[in-house]
Protein backbone atom coordinates (compact mmCIF):
# COMPACT_ATOMS: atom_id res chain seq x y z
CA UNK A 1 0.00 0.00 0.00
CA UNK A 2 1.30 3.44 -0.64
CA UNK A 3 0.70 6.07 1.43
CA UNK A 4 -0.34 9.37 -0.12
CA UNK A 5 1.55 12.08 2.40
CA UNK A 6 4.60 9.76 1.16
CA UNK A 7 3.87 10.11 -2.47
CA UNK A 8 3.11 13.50 -2.30
CA UNK A 9 7.28 14.15 -0.79
CA UNK A 10 8.24 11.73 -3.91
CA UNK A 11 5.77 14.01 -6.48
CA UNK A 12 9.19 16.56 -5.94
CA UNK A 13 11.95 14.13 -7.44
CA UNK A 14 12.17 14.13 -11.37
CA UNK A 15 13.38 11.77 -13.75
CA UNK A 16 16.34 13.73 -15.17
CA UNK A 17 16.18 12.51 -18.00
CA UNK A 18 12.06 12.67 -18.69
CA UNK A 19 11.36 15.77 -16.38
CA UNK A 20 8.15 13.51 -14.93
CA UNK A 21 7.83 13.29 -11.41
CA UNK A 22 8.47 9.80 -10.29
CA UNK A 23 5.57 9.32 -8.43
CA UNK A 24 3.86 10.35 -12.30
CA UNK A 25 6.16 7.59 -14.33
CA UNK A 26 4.96 4.97 -12.14
CA UNK A 27 8.65 4.56 -10.89
CA UNK A 28 7.53 4.02 -7.03
CA UNK A 29 5.97 0.30 -5.92
CA UNK A 30 5.95 0.71 -2.46
CA UNK A 31 6.17 4.00 0.27
CA UNK A 32 4.69 3.18 3.59
CA UNK A 33 5.43 3.09 6.88
CA UNK A 34 6.81 0.21 9.01
CA UNK A 35 7.58 -0.37 12.82
CA UNK A 36 10.94 1.00 11.78
CA UNK A 37 10.24 4.03 10.05
CA UNK A 38 9.34 4.44 5.89
CA UNK A 39 9.93 2.34 3.39
CA UNK A 40 10.36 3.25 -0.31
CA UNK A 41 10.59 0.56 -3.07
CA UNK A 42 11.29 1.82 -6.91
CA UNK A 43 12.46 1.36 -10.12
CA UNK A 44 13.82 3.25 -12.94
CA UNK A 45 12.52 2.67 -16.61
CA UNK A 46 15.61 0.80 -17.37
CA UNK A 47 17.52 -1.13 -15.34
CA UNK A 48 20.35 0.11 -17.32
CA UNK A 49 19.07 3.71 -16.21
CA UNK A 50 22.35 5.75 -14.78
CA UNK A 51 20.57 7.88 -12.87
CA UNK A 52 18.80 5.03 -10.52
CA UNK A 53 21.30 5.59 -7.57
CA UNK A 54 20.90 9.51 -7.96
CA UNK A 55 16.96 9.36 -8.26
CA UNK A 56 16.79 7.06 -5.16
CA UNK A 57 19.11 9.55 -2.86
CA UNK A 58 16.59 12.30 -4.28
CA UNK A 59 13.42 10.30 -2.94
CA UNK A 60 15.50 9.29 0.14
CA UNK A 61 16.07 13.40 1.01
CA UNK A 62 12.61 14.55 0.01
CA UNK A 63 11.19 12.06 1.82
CA UNK A 64 13.36 12.87 5.04
CA UNK A 65 12.75 16.58 4.84
CA UNK A 66 8.63 16.23 4.72
CA UNK A 67 9.16 13.27 7.63
CA UNK A 68 12.06 15.10 9.40
CA UNK A 69 11.04 13.01 12.70
CA UNK A 70 11.07 9.74 10.89
CA UNK A 71 13.76 7.87 12.49
CA UNK A 72 14.69 5.72 9.49
CA UNK A 73 14.00 6.33 5.45
CA UNK A 74 14.99 3.23 3.86
CA UNK A 75 15.00 3.71 -0.25
CA UNK A 76 15.38 0.34 -2.52
CA UNK A 77 15.92 0.07 -5.82
CA UNK A 78 14.16 -2.98 -7.68
CA UNK A 79 13.87 -3.97 -11.14
CA UNK A 80 11.78 -6.98 -10.68
CA UNK A 81 9.16 -6.25 -11.53
CA UNK A 82 10.21 -4.70 -14.64
CA UNK A 83 8.64 -0.94 -15.34
CA UNK A 84 6.43 -0.54 -17.85
CA UNK A 85 4.05 2.30 -19.25
CA UNK A 86 1.09 0.88 -17.91
CA UNK A 87 1.97 1.86 -14.33
CA UNK A 88 2.10 5.75 -15.29
CA UNK A 89 -0.28 8.35 -13.75
CA UNK A 90 -3.05 9.99 -16.46
CA UNK A 91 -0.66 13.11 -15.64
CA UNK A 92 2.19 11.15 -16.70
CA UNK A 93 1.03 10.43 -19.97
CA UNK A 94 -0.30 13.63 -20.56
CA UNK A 95 3.21 15.14 -20.05
CA UNK A 96 4.38 12.92 -22.45
CA UNK A 97 1.57 13.84 -25.14
CA UNK A 98 -0.46 11.01 -24.76
CA UNK A 99 -4.35 11.64 -25.60
CA UNK A 100 -7.01 9.16 -23.95
CA UNK A 101 -7.42 6.09 -25.73
CA UNK A 102 -3.84 6.45 -27.00
CA UNK A 103 -2.37 2.78 -27.17
CA UNK A 104 0.16 2.96 -24.12
CA UNK A 105 2.69 1.37 -26.09
CA UNK A 106 2.76 4.32 -28.49
CA UNK A 107 4.45 7.67 -27.70
CA UNK A 108 2.97 10.87 -29.52
CA UNK A 109 6.05 12.91 -31.10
Amino acid sequence: MNDPDILLALEEVLDPEIGISIVDLGLVYRADWTSEGIVVEMTTTAPTCPFGETMAAQARDAVRRRFAETPRVHVRLLWDPPWTPERMTEAGRFALGWEPGDPISELKH
